[in-house]
């Protein structure tokens, strides 16, 4: 039990020893603390107090700098607003003396133009009296006078006018007549198509007159059937060993021209064989023109077309005009517009597309009314052509007004394989007609004595009386002729007009 107190009271002690021991070290440390906090604190507020006036010793030079900056900004603005002021006082001045000066001329401007009316009034009476003067002396009144002034002076205006249409039509024909000829003799040159006659009516031979007795049949049997399952007029008449078929529609025409010449072949002739033949000879035809179709693109390169328009343009081979075929006219169109193109840098692709679909109307005109080209450009719109495309077949025959250079190409290359020799034949009738027409509309004018159509309706040559026209007149007056036969007639390629003056002078030697 002692043992334990004197253990315990050593803990006590101890413990005091250490508390008192803990406490004298700890005091000594704060008081340094505090000391070098004191010290810490008094070096910053010297600092601060140094950078206080240091601040304000930079902050009373910068007021200083900026006041002496605002003190001369401010002379000089004052000096240029009495510089300007100064401008304006003279401006006022010279403003008042031009102002004065304006009023002075304003009233001698006045002054004159009374004087002016005077001398006019003046004038016009001195002119009157003059007039007066004149009439009595030429006995001829004012209107009369002028009428013969006017006439006068419009001869001499039509002289100097033919003069000049001459001058002009030489300078034009030297600077462009040169370069076209080249271009479109190297697209005419490089495009060969051979060209068929074909007519509206298609005549089959038969072996014999005893043929045509099998082809009516009994009782007109066989000829009805053939006419009904084909919708094709057969003409039978005294044409010897021949038959005459007849149609609006080229496609039915030929499946019945293929019909019949099997059928004469066969020889056996009755309404089950014709319609079992019509029947073959339909899908022949379909074939053929799948084939002209295939053929005409691949010739001419072009792709991706709609086969509607590619089925439209492989039945042109059976639809001729003025007995050129369609299909062979619109290749070759479709060639020399391609090599416009190429010459002029455009696209050939284009051209050629637009010349092969040009006369795509053609192919259905004897079943949709109207002009066959708003037709085609009606059928071209349908299935998606380009607008330079449907424009191009549109106006190719003026039906509407060109808007690119391809609808114009696609009316050059169309009149160029339409009026070359051999293209194209017309009936005598009409032939004559236009020949006749010609020679109308050139006797038609004053000072024309004769008129003579030569080279197949080309040309036209007018004799003129010499007495009533002069060499100046001449050049007019073949300019008048021929717009005339542009706005009367319709014809293929141009016309050639050419006037022919002379004077004969007779005298016999006895």
């Amino acid at each position: 039990m002692q043992l334990i107190v004197s253990v315990i009271g050593s803990m006590i002690v101890g413990l005091l020893v250490g508390i008192y021991v803990y406490r004298t070290v700890l005091g000594k440390k704060e008081e340094g603390a505090v000391s070098k906090a004191e010290k810490l604190l008094q070096d910053t507020a010297d600092k601060a107090e140094q950078a206080r006036k240091s601040l304000m010793a930079e902050t009373k030079e910068e007021i200083f700098k900026l006041r002496q900056e605002v003190d001369k900004e401010t002379k000089e603005r004052r000096s240029e607003l009495q510089r300007t002021e100064r401008k304006l006082e003279q401006k006022e001045e010279n403003l008042d003396k031009k102002i004065e000066q304006a009023t002075k001329r304003e009233e001698e401007l006045k002054q004159k133009n009374d004087e002016v009316k005077n001398r006019i009034e003046k004038l016009v009476s001195k002119e009157n009296e003059l007039i007066t003067k004149l009439e009595e002396i030429a006995q001829l009144s004012r209107d009369e006078a002028k009428q013969l002034l006017l006439s006068e002076v419009e001869t001499e205006a039509n002289h100097l006018i033919g003069l000049r249409l001459k001058e002009l039509e030489e300078k034009a024909r030297r600077e462009a007549e040169k370069k076209a000829q080249e271009i479109t003799a190297v697209a005419i040159q490089r495009c060969s198509v051979d060209f068929t006659s074909e007519i509206s009516v298609s005549v089959v031979q038969i072996p014999s007159d005893e043929m045509k007795g099998r082809i009516i049949g009994r009782e007109g049997r066989n000829i009805r059937t053939f006419e009904t399952l084909s919708g094709v007029d057969l003409i039978v008449d005294d044409t010897p060993e021949a038959v005459t078929l007849s149609c609006f529609d080229p496609i039915r025409r030929e499946v019945a021209r293929l019909s019949l010449e099997r059928l004469i072949q066969d020889g056996r002739i009755h309404p089950a064989r014709i319609e079992e033949i019509l029947e073959k000879s339909q899908k022949d035809v379909e074939a053929q023109v799948v084939e002209a179709s295939e053929q005409a693109l691949l010739e001419t390169g072009i792709k991706h077309i709609h086969p509607e328009l590619a089925n439209l343009v492989g039945q042109l081979r059976f639809r001729s005009s003025y007995g050129q075929n369609a299909l062979h006219h619109s290749l070759e169109v479709s060639h020399i517009s391609g090599l416009l193109a190429a010459e002029l840098g455009l696209d050939e692709g284009v051209a050629k597309r637009a010349g092969l679909l040009h006369d795509i109307g053609k192919a259905v005109d004897h079943k949709v009314e109207g002009p066959h080209a708003m037709i085609g450009a009606d059928i071209a719109k349908r299935y998606n052509e380009s607008p330079d495309i449907i424009n191009a077949i549109a106006s190719h025959h003026e039906d509407e007004e060109p808007q690119s250079v391809y609808a114009l190409l696609i009316a050059a290359a169309d009149a160029v394989s339409a009026s070359r020799p051999g293209a194209r034949r017309e009936s005598l009738d009409a032939y004559v007609k236009r020949l006749e027409k010609l020679e109308e509309i050139a006797k038609s004018f004053d000072g024309v004595s004769k008129a003579f159509a030569i080279q197949a309706g080309r040309e036209v040559r007018v004799a003129i009386s010499p007495e009533t026209t002069d060499e100046g007149s001449m050049q007019k007056l073949a300019y008048d002729i021929a717009r005339k036969i542009e706005a009367e007639m319709k014809y293929p390629g141009q016309i050639k007009v050419t006037l022919i003056r002379e004077t004969r002078v007779v005298d016999y030697a006895k």
